[in-house]
């Protein structure tokens, strides 16, 4: 049997096994690739478990990840990471996943879990009737015809997101491979996991869809990840209006000091993209625009209020590109001579930032927003 037709009818055994009703432990989705189950503990608290599926499967032991803090479940996940060998079989874990839980919490095992290894059994050497055999003859010759055409799909799901990654460049699919085994390192490690599933999926895919985007690839903009972390990216805005005054003061800039882009930062939190990004600039400082002090940007879209989390990132940087210019920003050449001790103002940080965003948001909670009159910028 294929490692692939193996794990499919674990699949299969699983979802029958454990479906989305089942009073203690559930199947909630499962795919070639990636397992959530659910655990219902005694007092009907749930806690949703992940498994991502390598391609070398069985081979190499499958990760597995919660977003729960509990300590019980953490403690269950830990001991996951001690198997090896023929129980890294994924019924086999899943079965130590959901013995370890209901002995953990001081409840009978349920009779489901204890039917995972007897299929498994029977495949590995037990013998069986003709007729048996002759029906699981027939249920292979089913199966391969089933693997045939899912194989189809998946290679067909390859072959298109290597397509897609074609219009990458070398450099950044480098980036994309480093942060995919970063984050397999950090599954491993319990605890080490930043942020949440949700959030590093959808981030993942902004920044590939960055990397392809023709707005990238002619240098309006660019992005580097702080410490290689998907949650905090420096973005040079680069490409503005050419008509616009601020484009004029960048090219001064660049003759001054040998830059030419306004940089900005953004950082997500966990329940990203259902709450927008924090924006703030970092350099250079920028007289109107919407900018406030300490460099955040007054804008109804990065605030819960007038952000859709059907908003992309690459969206989000050119709104906030045609805000600085409707805004008629200037860059403050003086403020950058001014040594910050003598004139704190003239300096961004994160902590005014911060501040100055939460004070415009109280504001506008309170009186709405609107658009400021042509005499105030």
């Amino acid at each position: 049997m294929s490692c692939f037709q193996q794990l499919r009818q674990e699949l299969r055994q699983l979802e029958a096994v454990f479906p989305k009703d089942h009073e203690r432990f559930r199947v909630e989705s499962a795919s070639l690739d990636e397992v959530t189950c659910i655990f219902v503990s005694p007092t009907d608290d749930t806690f949703v478990i992940h498994c991502n599926i390598n391609e070398n499967y069985p081979h190499s032991s499958p990760m597995w990840f919660s977003e729960s803090e509990d300590p019980v479940v953490s403690a269950a996940i830990e001991n996951l990471a001690n198997v090896s060998g023929a129980s890294n079989l994924l019924v086999r874990l899943m079965k130590q996943l959901a013995t370890s839980l209901c002995n953990m919490y001081n409840v009978p095992v349920h009779a489901d879990i204890l039917k995972l290894d007897a299929p498994m059994e029977q495949q590995n050497g037990e013998e069986s009737s003709e007729s048996e055999d002759d029906g699981m003859d027939s249920d292979l010759n089913e199966d391969a015809d089933e693997d045939h055409f899912e194989m189809d799909e998946v290679t067909s799901e390859r072959d298109k997101k290597k397509e897609e990654d074609e219009d990458i460049d070398t450099e950044n699919l480098i980036v994309l491979e480093r942060l995919k085994m970063n984050q397999r390192r950090d599954y491993l490690k319990q605890g080490a996991v930043s942020g949440s599933v949700q959030a590093t999926d959808r981030l993942m895919k902004e920044l590939r869809n960055v990397y392809r985007s023709d707005s990238f690839k002619r240098g309006i903009y660019s992005v580097e990840l702080v410490n290689d972390s998907l949650y905090d990216w420096n973005i040079k805005l680069q490409g503005v209006d050419p008509d616009s005054a601020l484009y004029a003061d960048l090219m001064v800039l660049k003759e001054k000091e040998g830059r030419d882009f306004i940089l900005l930062n953004m950082t997500f939190k966990e329940n990203f993209p259902f709450d927008p990004p924090f924006v703030r600039i970092i350099a250079p400082i920028i007289n109107g625009g919407y900018v406030l002090g300490g460099g955040a940007i007054c804008m109804e879209l990065l605030t819960k209020q007038g952000w859709s989390s059907a908003y992309t990132i690459e969206a989000v940087i050119m709104q906030i590109s045609a805000t600085l210019v409707k805004g008629k920003a200037r860059i403050n050449f003086n403020a950058n001579k001014t040594p910050a001790v003598r004139n704190p103002h003239n300096q961004y940080s994160l902590a005014r930032a911060q501040q100055s965003f939460k004070s415009l948001v109280q504001i506008h909670e309170k009186n709405g927003w609107f658009t400021p009159p042509k005499e105030d910028g």
